[in-house]
């Protein structure tokens, strides 16, 4: 128990030692006045309208062109796969529904998988298709956040005035070339440094002890690992992603594949602080994060290391020795321990990474309500590349609202007037996914269609239902086990993932564009401040009631009534 607190303590240590350079590196990447040579000619080479800027509409509208496209182009390329080259194990075509699915899941930076990645995707669709839209799609994320900031940051005099949020085009490239690129080739290079493969030869052949031939799944795994963890992409080479020992060797690897799932994300509230000149603002938001992530941590991992009633009933021995670690060992891996397992589960759904190296199916009903619950927030805590952070600054909306209500004024965030538009928007940004999910668990739990692809029966049947859809539709991407892939959950998970990308993506924007336009405001006696901890504790409430309430009752039908029954 004390090695494993020592090795979340380090871990939290050296993210925060890392992500605050980085969000100063990102907040210059972002207003530089002037690009470079490769830029200035990729903008030419796209015509007049990649060179100026766009207001909240026409940024969008870019977005989702561009989405479509690549939409189209990974279709294709799953469908067509079995008659491309690098593919030196034949394999066929992906199936249509499968195809459907994963493309809407790794366009929408989702990246849940439907599929066994060793057993269905050559080398060309895993990195010409899936690898590429990690990038991408991490890219929109950070691109789309980039607007969102500028459109509060600037100093608007009315209508009639340029709301332009940045130019969708220059923000992509950015956000690839300076900062996706650089981070993962970095950390290409120390995972294939400890033994992850990468390599174009087909799968090898392998004679065990006893005279048995085993095939070992291999392939460009390094380059597609290093992405998926700092786009918080989540989609791995392999069916059971970081869990297997190709992907995650050795305990360094897993340090810097966990490292990098909260690197970006936190960096990204340290570069709104930045852009926005409002540093002590964004520390307040930065503690509001880590608390929730930490309160997750204190809550999974004691859970895990203390087990279950049913493990100890069966007789099985969970008692901490000198020659055993204890507590719950199902679906952990051994070579890392329950500490290293809870971590995870808990930083992989605070942003919407997805990536796991154990099962979270297997845990405790306390350990699994907690990346459930994470993913439930919106992925706020902080969030994905991008996503996460216009998803934090909805609460922060509503906050600020309910302080303006309190104190008799009219509601001010960063000297602008939070008015109707910016709290409708707020509102739905914040509450038509955590909507959406419940609808569409209800759908899949009393319809025979939905019915088929749930395998357990009882609580942590419906449990592994609402995981399945809370995390598709916050574009999370990890799963519990027990919920299978047919037409009825492929179909209705290919919407939830567009969806649940695109409705906060453009509610983001709005928010940005209104603000834009407005003039700054000086600050008076009356006006609540929001760079102390009162608006900290008043945001993490907000937070809480506003997801956390709405999820209460799907919660007591499924972890809260397993653990009354464990």
């Amino acid at each position: 128990m004390g090695q494993g607190i020592g090795q979340i303590l380090v871990y939290a240590a050296v993210l925060l030692a890392l992500s605050y350079p980085l969000g100063i590196w990102m907040a210059h990447v972002y207003t530089r006045e002037r690009g470079d040579v490769v830029e200035r000619g990729f903008l030419r080479l796209l015509g007049r309208d990649a060179l100026e800027d766009q207001n909240w509409k026409q940024y969008g509208l870019s977005v989702i062109v561009f989405t479509i496209a690549f939409s189209v182009f990974l279709y294709g390329l799953l469908r067509l796969q079995g008659h491309l080259f690098l593919n030196p194990d034949h394999l066929p075509a992906v199936p249509w529904t499968v195809a459907l699915n994963t493309t809407a899941s790794f366009v929408t930076n989702t990246n849940w998988q439907y599929y066994a990645g060793e057993a269905t995707m050559s080398y060309l669709s895993q990195m010409a298709g899936l690898a590429v839209q990690q990038f991408v799609s991490a890219g929109v994320g950070l691109a789309v956040v980039a607007a969102v900031i500028r459109g509060i940051a600037k100093r608007g005099g009315g209508v009639g005035l340029s709301n332009g949020l940045g130019n969708f085009w220059r923000d992509l490239y950015r956000s690839i070339v300076y900062i996706l690129l650089p981070l993962a080739l970095v950390l290409a290079v120390i995972l294939i440094s400890q033994g992850v493969p990468q390599t174009f030869h087909g799968h090898a052949t392998a004679t065990t002890l006893q005279g048995a031939h085993q095939t070992i799944a291999r392939g460009p795994v390094g380059s597609m690992i290093a992405i998926k963890q700092l786009g918080t992409n989540g989609g791995g080479f392999y069916d059971s992603n970081s869990a297997v020992p190709f992907e995650n060797p050795t305990p360094l690897s897993n340090f810097f594949e966990m490292l990098a799932i909260l690197l970006i994300p936190f960096a990204q509230v340290v570069m709104f602080g930045r852009m926005v000149l409002a540093r002590r603002h964004a520390w307040v938001l930065y503690a509001v994060c880590f608390t929730i992530f930490a309160l997750g941590v204190s809550v999974a991992f004691p859970a895990e290391q203390h087990g279950s009633a049913v493990l100890r009933n069966s007789g099985v021995n969970i008692t901490h020795s000198a020659s055993q670690v204890g507590g719950n060992m199902t679906d952990k891996e051994t070579r890392f321990g329950i500490a290293n397992t809870a971590l995870w589960a808990t930083a992989t759904t605070d942003v919407s990474n997805g990536s796991v190296n154990g099962g979270h199916d297997a845990f405790t009903p306390a350990g699994g309500a907690v990346p459930l619950i994470n993913i439930f927030l919106g992925e706020v805590e902080p969030g994905g590349v991008g996503s996460g952070l216009y998803g934090l600054i909805f609460y922060v909306l509503i906050a600020v609202f309910v302080a303006g209500l309190m104190v008799g004024r009219t509601p001010e965030w960063l000297g602008k007037k939070i008015e109707a538009r910016e709290m409708k928007l707020a509102a739905l940004g914040a509450l038509a996914v955590p909507t959406m999910v419940l609808v569409m668990t209800a759908a899949a739990i009393v319809t025979p269609a939905g019915l088929a692809s749930v395998f357990n029966p009882g609580a942590h049947g419906f449990t592994e239902t609402l995981y399945a859809y809370a995390s598709q539709s916050n574009n999370n991407g990890s799963a519990f086990a027990g919920y299978g892939a047919t037409d009825f959950s492929t179909t209705l998970g290919t919407v939830a993932l567009y969806f649940g990308r695109f409705f906060p993506l453009l509610a983001g924007l709005a928010i940005g564009g209104s603000l834009a336009v407005k003039k700054v405001v000086p600050a008076s006696a009356g006006t609540f401040r929001t760079d102390g901890g009162t608006f900290g504790i008043m945001l993490l409430g907000v937070i809480a009631l506003t997801a956390g309430l709405m999820i209460l009752p799907a919660l007591t039908l499924g972890p809260i009534v397993e653990g009354l029954m464990h």
